[in-house]
């Protein structure tokens, strides 16, 4: 399985902001032939599009405007009629523990969809060239406290899909190797303001999150790229408090 960035198609969903477009940069900085950002911000997207391009030169990212849950099929097969994709970083997400449906719907259903269609197209037996598919899931994939019980819960089904999908029978089938991240608590719009639908536990959780080993995005954006160079299929990465990655073993 090849390990060097250089010259890959990179897909990346919620790449207008926060660790996707960290990624994006870390990507294009270890010589990554080209970034296509989808995000359904379309002023974050194509201005991250726009500082890329200004840092890494013309054609080396784009932005596509995407809704992913609604958008999958639509985006998918403008990406495949004009680019030959290596990697899909499945990395977009929400969390309100208030909307459950649509947690699981940009949460689960939108990377269980995506991934699957870049996984057929990508698969080898099914005349594909292989590729990665790298998930973004969370200490809460599979780690367990009392608080935000539907964001876990998106979490743990992003693993259950990787470690299925990513199996090693389906690796040897396919030739697409599909791997976990599992983010620690990490300074982003998504996690400036953490609340639960107990208003009870708020102060209880917001006391119990002080206390935990904070990151900034670029740590995650850095685990991307070791996770790329290091991973086998099926596995996941612990990156937490801006340590180096670990293997997640349960």
């Amino acid at each position: 399985m090849a390990t060097n960035l250089a010259n890959k198609v990179i897909v990346i969903t919620g790449g207008g902001g926060g660790i996707g477009s960290t990624t994006a940069d870390k990507y294009l900085e270890q010589g990554a032939k080209l970034v296509i950002l989808l995000d359904n911000d379309e002023k974050n997207g194509a201005d991250t599009a726009k500082q890329l391009t200004t840092k890494y030169g013309e054609n080396k990212a784009i932005f596509i405007k995407c809704d992913l849950t609604s958008d999958v099929d639509e985006v998918s097969k403008r990406i495949f009629e004009n680019y030959t994709v290596d990697v899909l970083v499945n990395n977009a997400g929400i969390y309100d523990e208030t909307k459950l449906k649509l947690t699981i719907n940009v949460n689960v259903t939108a990377v269980i969809e995506l991934g699957l269609k870049f996984w057929n197209h990508m698969r080898k037996d099914k005349g594909g060239r292989g590729g990665t598919i790298i998930n973004l899931a969370s200490i809460y994939g599979y780690r367990v406290d009392p608080y935000i019980s539907i964001y876990q819960a998106s979490k743990f089904a992003v693993m259950g899909f990787t470690r299925s999908l990513g199996h090693a029978d389906n690796f040897k089938r396919s030739g697409v190797r599909v791997v976990a991240i599992c983010p620690g608590f990490t300074r982003t719009n998504m996690t400036a303001k953490l609340t639960t639908t107990d208003s009870d536990l708020m102060q209880e959780f917001d006391e119990y999150t002080k206390n935990l080993p904070w990151q900034a995005v670029e740590a995650v954006g850095g685990a991307a790229v070791d996770v790329f160079q290091r991973a086998e299929s099926g596995t996941a990465w612990l990156i937490e408090g801006g340590k180096p990655i670990e293997e997640v073993k349960s």
